[in-house]
């Protein structure tokens, strides 16, 4: 009987461990922006300000401006060959190509049927994640051939956060966190213990509770709370194990090591 207790102790020691999170704090840089968009791999930053999205790699800086369509709701550069700039206001999704010029104009006001779209994400070959606000429903959007590929069932709480990759999609809302396939199945479905937004690279979810941030492995129903220091979170990002935090003009970089 003590060897049964004994080895399922060390496994539940061994299990624990596994699904521990460090971060270990690299750097601290100096930054002012409207919005932290996007970091990649390479160190190319995504950022807006003043209303104008810009992309910065090294010393080089280029950017887009489009005032006629008014504030910049949100921006996605996961495909670096087709970021998407959201203008809620007009209902307007602008695609721009890596040196930021504009190949294509999506105007859901001219779609038939009309669309209200409230969240956008990235997603596949000519598509986009869109949130429609009047069927309350996650669609996946060819915007070549105006077609809707896949949708998802209403969604019945209000969305908080969306966030894609090439292989799935990501929906936060007040009630759930949902994981769809780009048929428009749901994977999984997540109760929402007070989580506000979430960032993900590789399958992997990073989200944030008030003032502190949550690790989320694919593939399980696991969160961890990260050791960070207490920072005023504005925002946050994930590039591979690598987290980005943006506070008081502030960047922080930190290393995350999964055992």
């Amino acid at each position: 009987m003590k060897h049964i207790f004994l080895f399922f102790f060390l496994y539940t020691i061994s299990v624990c461990s596994q699904n521990t999170v460090k971060a270990t704090f690299i750097k601290d840089t100096t930054l002012t922006v409207q919005s932290l968009v996007e970091i990649n791999n390479f160190g190319t930053q995504y950022h807006i300000q003043h209303n104008t999205f810009y992309k910065t790699e090294n010393t080089k800086s280029s950017n887009y401006s489009n005032v006629q369509l008014g504030e910049i709701t949100s921006a996605n550069a996961f495909n670096p060959l087709k970021l998407n700039l959201f203008y809620s206001d007009f209902n307007t999704v602008i695609v721009l190509d890596n040196r930021l010029s504009e190949i294509f104009k999506i105007d859901f006001n001219t779609t038939k049927p009309y669309k209200s779209v409230s969240h956008i994400s990235t997603g596949n070959d000519n598509t986009i994640w869109i949130f429609n606000q009047d069927t309350q429903q996650l669609e996946l959007y060819d915007y070549k051939t105006n077609t809707v590929r896949a949708k998802t069932l209403p969604i019945q709480s209000r969305l908080l956060d969306i966030k894609s990759n090439f292989n799935y999609c990501w929906l936060l809302t007040e009630n759930y966190l949902y994981k769809y396939s780009y048929f428009g199945s749901t994977v999984s479905k997540i109760e929402n213990k007070g989580f506000t937004a979430l960032e993900e690279d590789n399958g992997n979810l990073i989200l944030q509770k008030e003032n502190s941030l949550f690790y989320h492995k694919k593939n399980t129903n696991d969160f961890q709370k990260l050791e960070i220091p207490n920072l005023l979170i504005s925002q946050f990002l994930l590039t591979n194990e690598t987290l980005y935090i943006y506070h008081s003009k502030i960047l922080s970089k930190f290393q995350l090591k999964t055992e």
